[in-house]
């Protein structure tokens, strides 16, 4: 049996994570306080979670921070949240970068101020060299605009005769995706208790194993990530095999 086509045999322990942080708002509005703490509140967690796949050796982890959609929210909220970005950034950078993370922001980054847009450059480029985790935050970022993107560049590619209409695969599509050059996640964590993945990942997320949990984003932990781990790892990933022979993959 060939088990090239199987990306993980061993699945103890994911080597991409991705997470929709959500229930910042509604953690606010249980202590009566309004939605901007929560977001404030949410950074804690952020920090924790890099810690702990530090910690864990965790290969990758994909945060879902402000979709293409969040632009419908109010506009005070909105603004809260890009002065929030620019902040945390200049406070965790140089942090991430002694830390060994490479830190990217996927998503179409042209709608930021071009004062976020060069703090973000700059973050990036000061850990660009760093092996330990990649961290990435998606930011004005949707599923389907990653899929388009993707199909314009493919189409580019064929208009001006650098490809020919039967090359383009699973493969050579999925090259020109957001993460293209990391493992897909193996591991999707929505907090808040929503069961959805809301224009996240659409294509990366085929194969990839769920896990919803009811506390919110702010008051998330490593007790949490600890039981999220937990249940993937009593998960037997199959990919389309049958469940015997995964197994025999596994002993072989």
């Amino acid at each position: 049996m060939d088990v090239s086509a199987v990306p993980s045999i061993d699945n103890r322990l994911p080597r991409h994570v991705a997470i929709i942080m959500d229930g910042n708002g509604r953690w606010a509005k249980q202590r009566f306080l309004p939605r901007t703490a929560g977001h404030r509140a949410g950074v804690g967690a952020v920090r924790k979670t890099v810690e702990y796949c530090l910690a864990k050796g965790i290969e990758a982890l994909t945060l879902f921070a402000f979709s293409s959609e969040n632009w419908r929210r109010p506009v005070q909220e909105v603004s809260l949240l890009m002065e929030l970005f620019i902040a945390t950034l200049e406070r965790e950078a140089q942090k991430l970068h002694e830390n060994g993370v490479r830190l990217r922001v996927i998503g179409e980054r042209e709608a930021f101020a071009p004062a976020l847009q060069d703090k973000i450059a700059a973050s990036e480029a000061l850990t660009q060299g760093n092996q330990r985790l990649n961290l990435n935050i998606a930011a004005n970022y949707g599923g389907r605009w990653d899929i388009v993107q993707a199909a314009r560049r493919l189409a580019e590619l064929a208009g001006r005769g650098a490809m020919r209409a039967a090359e383009i695969d699973e493969t050579a599509f999925a090259a020109h995706l957001a993460l293209a050059e990391l493992p897909e996640p193996d591991l999707f964590i929505r907090t808040g208790g929503e069961r959805r993945i809301s224009n996240f990942l659409l294509w990366q997320l085929a194969y990839t194993e769920l896990y919803f949990t009811p506390v919110l984003w702010p008051d998330f932990d490593e007790k949490v990530l600890d039981l999220a781990l937990e249940d993937y790892a009593g998960r037997q990933r199959r990919f389309g095999y049958t469940g015997e022979q995964v197994e025999q993959f596994s002993q072989a």
